[in-house]
């Protein structure tokens, strides 16, 4: 089996576990997207996954992406950043992605609007709450979360599209559902506030607990392991 059968064996995998756990819950086939997770791979895979079907992607890392993605996507395929943004690298993440999955202070929002006004058009984001309050993880505190939607609503040039969150470590996913059943109740209470329709998207599960994450109401899961590592064998190849 060459590479791009291996990473299209996963991708079929992840889309059947997927699809398994929308029956679960009683949701339609196709509610939930995958957002591919590319922080370990090189741009040759991605471009592998693009032709397997994949259209959205995810870097943590504003320079990582800026090396990777120097050729731009084809069109219909977007970049989110996921990771930490700090606000001195908002002008080079403005120009690589096209949704900021990790905004989660006053002052991040206040440098996105600057940025936007600048070049003159609008920034979609989301909202990052870390509900279990982990010391080491981003994420604004659950209390903020009300403060800094109103604060995106009110800059004329950004958009807020919803929430993420990082859920912590489990050895039993199921553990999880408190955090993820909170994200969606807190999502549903703030989406008849939003100015517009978008506000439409509940990013949470990665490949530890994406299955739960989806029987709790996310809208995108994070994949990263179970697409593309920890190795797959060719994938170096031509």
């Amino acid at each position: 089996m060459d590479g791009s059968e291996e990473l299209k064996r996963r991708l079929d995998a992840v889309h059947e576990r997927i699809e398994l756990a929308e029956r679960r819950a009683g949701r339609a086939p196709g509610e939930v997207e995958i957002v591919a997770v590319t922080k370990t791979v090189d741009r040759e895979i991605v471009d592998r996954a693009i032709k397997l079907g994949v259209r959205h992607f995810a870097e943590n890392r504003v320079q990582v992406a800026r090396d990777k993605f120097q050729s731009p996507l084809p069109s219909g395929v977007s970049l989110s950043l996921v990771g930490q943004l700090q606000s001195n690298k908002v002008r080079p993440a403005f120009r690589l992605f096209d949704q900021i999955e990790s905004v989660d202070r006053a002052s991040l929002i206040s440098a996105l609007e600057r940025e936007a006004d600048r070049v003159g058009h609008s920034a979609s984001l989301l909202l990052q709450v870390n509900v279990a309050r982990e010391p080491q993880k981003s994420g604004c505190d659950p209390t903020e979360v009300d403060e800094l939607a109103n604060a995106i609503h009110n800059s004329p040039h950004l958009h807020l599209r919803g929430l993420m969150t990082i859920a912590p470590l489990c050895d039993d996913p199921r553990e999880l559902r408190p955090i993820f059943r909170w994200m969606k109740n807190c999502h549903d209470r703030l989406a008849p506030r939003a100015p517009d329709d978008r506000f439409n998207v509940l990013s949470m599960g990665m490949t530890n607990d994406f299955e739960v994450a989806i029987e709790e109401g996310a809208t995108h899961v994070r994949i990263g392991r179970a697409i593309f590592g920890p190795s797959i064998t060719g994938l170096e190849s031509p």
